[in-house]
């Protein structure tokens, strides 16, 4: 996978063979805990949906690699199992670290051995957003917080493909017939965009800041 700063992708994988990867409901809570572990150092999650056998995330690329002091006290366990030899670790690198242990973990739950997850993880360029990182809203007045968002969204490369993405990552489990509605489905980011849950896992500001609107 190759990523850029500043751009938007669309990740995802599947269980080896369709084979699923979650199995119990606490599979995928834990599957949650890596991307914030993994993920989020270096991206902000905009979109995600977990699946019996796949998962799909839509992320903002702030940084490619990270040293040692981007990672606090808590975290610093997390950055001595991904850490390479020249006392850094990419975004590449914390996405395969994370398949990889995920999967140990389930050969151990499942009494089973093998890979889990299809070889290649797919990272899918969407779009990209000018040629700075978006500054956060914190500290804009109200006034020209309208302003300020119409001009950010101007400068994505492909707001209609965007905005497709990430509603089809909301729209999985309904199209393939496991509800009838996005919002009967736990395991995605919809609920948290329609105030019925709250698990920050997303950045909804970011998402703000882009335009994007669930539908």
């Amino acid at each position: 996978m190759i990523f850029e700063t500043n751009n938007i992708y669309h990740i995802y994988n599947q269980g080896n063979n369709h084979q699923k990867i979650f199995f119990y409901h606490k599979n995928y809570l834990y599957f949650l805990r890596k991307i914030k572990d993994h993920i989020l150092p270096y991206a902000d999650l905009l979109a995600w949906c977990l699946m019996p056998n796949h998962f799909h995330l839509l992320v903002f690329v702030n940084k490619l690699e990270l040293g040692s002091e981007a990672f606090t006290k808590g975290e610093k366990k997390i950055y001595d199992t991904l850490t390479q030899s020249e006392g850094f670790t990419t975004l590449n690198d914390s996405i395969g670290t994370m398949l990889r242990s995920y999967t140990r973990a389930i050969n151990i739950q499942q009494e089973r051995s093998g890979s889990l997850f299809r070889r290649k993880t797919k990272a899918k360029f969407i779009a990209r957003v000018g040629n700075e990182v978006i500054p956060s809203m914190d500290k804009t007045p109200p006034d020209k917080v309208a302003d300020k968002k119409a001009s950010l969204t101007a400068l994505i490369s492909d707001r209609e493909y965007l905005q497709d993405c990430f509603n089809y990552i909301h729209d999985n489990p309904v199209e393939a017939g496991l509800v009838t509605h996005i919002k009967e489905w736990e395991f995605s980011s919809y609920l948290d965009y329609t105030d019925l849950r709250k698990w920050n896992q997303v950045n909804i500001e970011r998402a703000n800041e882009l335009g994007l609107e669930v539908h």
